[in-house]
């Protein structure tokens, strides 16, 4: 089998890059096509991979400030041109998915969201804090955009979705069925629980406003509760100003730390909606419980009562009401640890190549022909 992986961009280091790292582990001959790379904004592994930039590599100032030029992503992706391969395996958040298969190319999508730039602008377009010429211009084209993304989608073979709630969201927008195979995470080595229990609740994330931190500093202020705030971003001095005296903000927080600061913890704050979300799995193979708002990944990662709570509305008091009866007592560490394990590296490796394996034999034998296009 011929496979060729294919990523939005390379010049940022997160969840996404997370999954391409294990893509490119399991498939270690298979090059990596993506829109542009900048070598010094990644980590020096990926300079011993096979990556192949398109034009787009060559635009002024492209590494540093991507979003500037969201109009040319689909024509790049579309010009790519990936007949040679037996298999194509994209990992879209963004346009990838366009590539150009051939007639007897299998193109399977592993979909971390539909487009959020496309399906959901005006929200990301507030999120990203964008001026009016750039609003102006997205609004202007979103229509072009999402005919371009639903007609790619059709292209598609098959879809891999890594939630239900991306799940859902591959049917409502795309209006197409997938498979659900969960992201990769680091627990089965790095992640143990702890015999010392203090008396402090948790948040690691990026400090941006969609994380909803807001939702935590305020209940935990409010009930006088101690928090450690782990991370930063642009709105650690807004959650800083409303925080009360038993909010700690550490900053950032090293890899070789986080093990230790999961452990000890009373249990782990998760108040965004999330498509997935890796630190509620990972606090739970630390053997503490989540308490996390209801929807999205969550509703994947977070058992009710068994491995965590979850509160109903996106309001510090929803959030306060589950946190004043919250009993960390009432959870045991070796369950919470034992269902984190699902969501290990080893269980995605598996998964995974199993379903490329299992999809190009029913492609050759005919029976995994894409539909025609819409």
């Amino acid at each position: 089998m011929k496979l060729a992986l294919v990523h939005d961009w390379l010049n940022q280091n997160g969840g996404a890059e997370d999954v391409l790292e294990h893509l490119v582990r399991f498939f270690p001959a298979s090059p990596v096509y993506t829109s542009m790379y900048a070598p010094d904004l990644m980590p020096d592994p990926y300079r011993a991979w096979d990556i192949r930039s398109t034009w787009m590599d060559r635009l002024p100032g492209i590494h540093r400030h991507h979003q500037r030029y969201l109009p040319l992503y689909p024509l790049a992706f579309r010009n790519l041109d990936l007949g040679a391969y037996d298999v194509v395996l994209s990992n879209k958040s963004g346009f990838c998915h366009g590539v150009k298969p051939g007639r007897d190319t299998l193109h399977i999508c592993y979909c971390l969201t539909p487009t959020r730039y496309v399906w959901d602008l005006e929200a990301y377009l507030d999120r990203e804090q964008f001026g009016r010429g750039v609003r102006a211009a997205s609004r202007l084209v979103g229509n072009l955009y999402r005919r371009w993304d639903y007609a790619a989608a059709q292209r598609v073979d098959q879809f891999i979705a890594i939630s239900t709630e991306v799940q859902a969201r591959i049917r409502r927008v795309y209006d197409r069925d997938s498979t659900i195979i969960y992201p990769p995470v680091e627990v089965a080595e790095r992640f143990v629980p702890s015999a010392t229990i203090e008396d402090y609740f948790l948040i690691v994330s990026r400090l941006v406003p969609y994380k909803r931190i807001d939702l935590a500093v305020q209940a935990c202020t409010q009930l006088g509760l101690p928090l450690i705030v782990g991370g930063q971003g642009r709105d650690r001095a807004r959650l800083e100003a409303m925080a009360g005296p038993t909010v700690q903000f550490i900053g950032y927080v090293p890899d070789e730390d986080l093990p230790d600061l999961f452990a000890r913890c009373r249990a782990f704050i998760f108040p965004g909606l999330e498509d997935f979300g890796i630190t509620p799995v990972q606090a739970q193979a630390a053997g503490r419980p989540v308490i996390a708002f209801r929807g999205g990944g969550a509703l994947d990662t977070v058992l009710p009562g068994k491995t965590g709570l979850l509160f109903a509305e996106p309001t510090a008091e929803s959030l306060a009401a589950v946190l004043r009866d919250f009993d960390a007592s009432s959870f045991d560490p070796s369950a919470l640890r034992a269902h984190a394990m699902q969501f290990d590296s080893a269980v995605f490796e598996r998964e995974i190549t199993g379903y490329v394996a299992r999809t190009w034999d029913d492609f050759r034998a005919g029976r995994g022909r894409r539909a025609p296009s819409r």
